[in-house]
């Protein structure tokens, strides 16, 4: 059980719906309290802002906040409900005001787009820049066009699929898969991908790295790269099993794409877990990974990106 609350923006549109319906179960599972936080827009920002200004006892002293009207009545419903259910309005932008408030959180749960997107974005500009920057994990729950077929977004059905670079990947991000299989009893489906040579035809002037024929067979029995792959897996993997006994575990080492692959699994996942980007990265680098991006912009069902949350990883 965790004391940090899970926290869902809204903004009333049906995209961050399904983020309340998403994060008011991830709050049960966890034995936590749920903060339903809500950007005001920009008028009601000046209009407070105005008020304040001119000190005009005349005016209502709040701008009215249709939006916690709209949380409250789709809280009413009947459903269970977790303990400590709170609702703030915030001012400032979408992602400084949400990085603020997500400080002290156990996760901040989002839809891929909001009221203001346009229909053809697979992936809203606010929902970009608070997985980019937020100091705890964020998992946006994409829209009904794309989760067609995926396991759920609110129930524990399906895996919690893990993307690992068993070199590269920090624990916080493997600690987070693990937390969550465990809350919901499911598996947690670890994937890692392994490089393979392009065709002869394909390569143009362009470096590649090659791994040697006498490398890619094995009396046939496998590709030393998968072994060695899986091996590696295996290393980074025993900390949690020790962890988390109860949670069981499946490997799996793919050549190509690894973004590819985990997009492919979102489609049977309850939920896919990323890094948010790599820890020898400069400040002055992207601070999302090209996986991360990738697999937000395109992933079936709900994605969790994972900052590294330690100071010494």
């Amino acid at each position: 059980m965790s004391h940090a609350p899970v926290i869902a923006a809204v903004d009333g549109s049906e995209h961050s719906l399904k983020a309340l319906q998403w994060a008011r179960g991830a709050a049960l599972r966890h034995g936590t309290g749920l903060l339903i936080a809500h950007v005001l827009p920009d008028h009601a920002q000046l209009y407070a802002g105005r008020r304040a200004a001119l000190h005009d006892a005349s005016e209502p002293a709040e701008y009215p906040d249709p939006v916690h009207d709209w949380v409250r009545s789709m809280l009413g419903g009947g459903a269970a409900l977790p303990d400590g259910v709170r609702y703030e309005s915030l001012e400032g932008s979408v992602p400084e005001a949400l990085r603020v408030i997500g400080a002290g959180a156990l996760m901040l749960v989002m839809g891929s787009r909001g009221r203001g997107g346009f229909a053809s974005l697979l992936l809203g500009s606010s929902s970009r820049a608070v997985a980019s920057t937020a100091p705890c994990p964020v998992v946006v729950v994409p829209h009904a066009d794309r989760d067609a077929g995926a396991a759920g977004s609110e129930d524990s059905a399906g895996r919690v699929v893990l993307g690992l670079h068993a070199a590269e990947t920090p624990d916080d991000v493997l600690s987070f898969a693990f937390a969550e299989a465990a809350v919901r009893g499911t598996t947690v489906q670890v994937v890692s991908a392994y490089a393979v040579p392009p065709a002869p035809a394909l390569v143009i002037d362009r470096p590649f790295e090659v791994i040697p024929p006498e490398g890619l067979a094995d009396e046939g029995d496998g590709v030393p790269a998968e072994r060695e792959m899986l091996r590696s897996q295996t290393q980074r993997l025993a900390p949690l099993r020790t962890r988390y006994p109860d949670v069981p575990v499946e490997q799996a080492a793919v050549p190509g794409d690894p973004a590819g692959r985990l997009v492919d699994a979102s489609r049977s996942a309850a939920l896919v877990v990323v890094g948010r980007h790599h820890p020898r990265r400069t400040a002055m680098s992207l601070q999302i990974g090209s996986v991360a991006h990738a697999v937000l912009h395109h992933a079936h069902g709900p994605v969790a990106i994972v900052p590294t949350l330690k100071d010494d990883v």
